[in-house]
């Protein structure tokens, strides 16, 4: 693949617009997560308590996902985002000025939601400016931005620890970055001129009618689902498993996402050439390895090696699904990527849930992580029956882009829907 030919495909400042936007969203969306050994103390939560409080901003992120998809596609991605970020300051300034009981974190927990809808806005910013031989590298980089978790990992519980501010006062300095990236994202991100026209209601229950819809919510679920619902829990992890301070906890939970971050766009740049099916399947049996590994809670250097290459594996897969979905969906992208979208929320919203409630009740993490293995072989397993319908269809062989795609990429009726 050509640099030079890519950077000339598509708009390069939209590019960058989607990915500071998902970033910077990203660093809010987790910011509970990454205060939880702050705040937790102070309500003498329990570990289950500590769960919900750190799943509810992935769950509220999965509805408004649905609702930011149906603006992009009626309004644009430009406009929706920049109601997003603007919706993003509200739970940042009640977080900073006004919660101060474990009901009122609650609300500001779903709240933050609003952050996380960034990915139906961002991803279609970047996608409607490029071919789909460039698909897989173009959502890659914009999904980088899920980098935006390693910045709350890193710094959150570092600011938090400062008298001064405390976890209130880390709200309060969210402001500024979003404030920062509405500016940019104001005066670079441009709508591509090749919109689908805005979609009906009808046409979005249309979309939920294909079984391939279903699969991707399915397979995005684990995969995202996976990796933001580990980076909002480990900082947890890493101070209840293995007694750590709150500043180092933050340092070897940032380690680890900075893992699934990073390799995102490798992972759209791997299923650009190998195909997106061959990296999912693979990527799934990683997934089942590592966590396999962690269930027996190995000491904290090597569960810190395990835990590395498990996001690495989920960050790649992330970016394996979103070369697939504009393939399939290509005239359908935002509301299809609001589902999707949705769907790896909910995923999200459900791991710290089952580890914190496991922590509680059988005193042991070891059942999460081994839960979460065996749900990784079985994506693996059904995406390689799957997928049998869609080689030849929408995609090539293994999962690859072909340059010309005829009209199979246009939703078929649902009564002949590819299951």
């Amino acid at each position: 693949m050509n640099v030079r030919d890519f950077l000339k495909a598509g708009h390069t400042p939209s590019l960058f617009s989607a990915f500071l936007y998902f970033d910077i969203s990203f660093m809010v969306w987790v910011l509970l997560g990454a205060l939880a050994n702050s705040i937790v103390p102070e309500f003498e939560m329990s570990e289950t308590q500590r769960g919900l409080m750190v799943a509810l901003p992935l769950l509220g992120g999965a509805v408004l996902r649905l609702v930011l998809g149906g603006m992009t596609d009626h309004i644009g991605a430009r406009m929706t985002g920049l109601i997003g970020l603007a919706l993003t300051m509200v739970p940042l300034l009640l977080g900073w000025l006004w919660a101060d009981s474990y009901e009122k974190i609650l609300v500001v927990a779903v709240l933050l939601g609003v952050a996380g809808a960034s990915f139906a806005a961002a991803l279609p910013l970047a996608s409607r400016w490029y071919p789909p031989q460039y698909q897989g590298l173009a959502m890659g980089i914009a999904g980088a931005g899920n980098s935006g978790t390693a910045l709350a990992t890193f710094f959150a519980p570092r600011i938090a620890a400062v008298p001064e501010i405390g976890w209130h006062g880390v709200f309060g300095l969210a402001t500024i970055p979003i404030a920062l990236t509405f500016a940019f994202y104001y005066f670079c991100a441009k709508d591509s001129p090749q919109q689908p026209a805005p979609k009906s209601a009808a046409d979005y229950v249309k979309v939920l009618a294909h079984m391939d819809t279903w699969w991707f919510c399915i397979f995005y679920s684990v995969t995202f689902g996976g990796f933001v619902g580990l980076a909002s829990f480990l900082n947890s992890f890493f101070k209840v498993q293995y007694g750590l301070s709150p500043i180092a906890a933050g340092g070897f939970a940032t380690l680890c996402v900075i893992s699934g971050s990073l390799l995102r766009p490798v992972g759209g740049y791997l299923a650009d050439h190998f195909g997106g099916i061959r990296m999912l399947i693979a990527l799934y049996l990683g997934v089942t390895a590592t966590m396999a590994g962690l269930g027996f809670l190995p000491d904290l250097y090597v569960g810190t090696v395990l835990m590395f290459l498990g996001m690495g594996c989920l960050g790649m897969g992330n970016g394996s699904v979103f070369q697939l979905v504009p393939l399939r969906f290509s005239k359908e992208i935002g509301v299809v990527t609001g589902i999707v979208g949705a769907a790896g929320g909910v995923g999200g919203f459900f791991l710290p849930t089952v580890l914190g409630y496991l922590k509680d009740q059988t005193g042991s993490f070891s059942g999460g992580f081994f839960a979460f293995g065996v749900t990784g072989l079985i994506c693996a397993v059904t995406l390689a029956v799957v997928s049998r319908s869609w080689e030849g269809v929408f995609v090539g062989q293994g999962g690859k882009a072909v340059t010309a795609v005829p009209e199979p990429v246009a939703m078929p009726e649902p009564a002949q829907a590819s299951v």
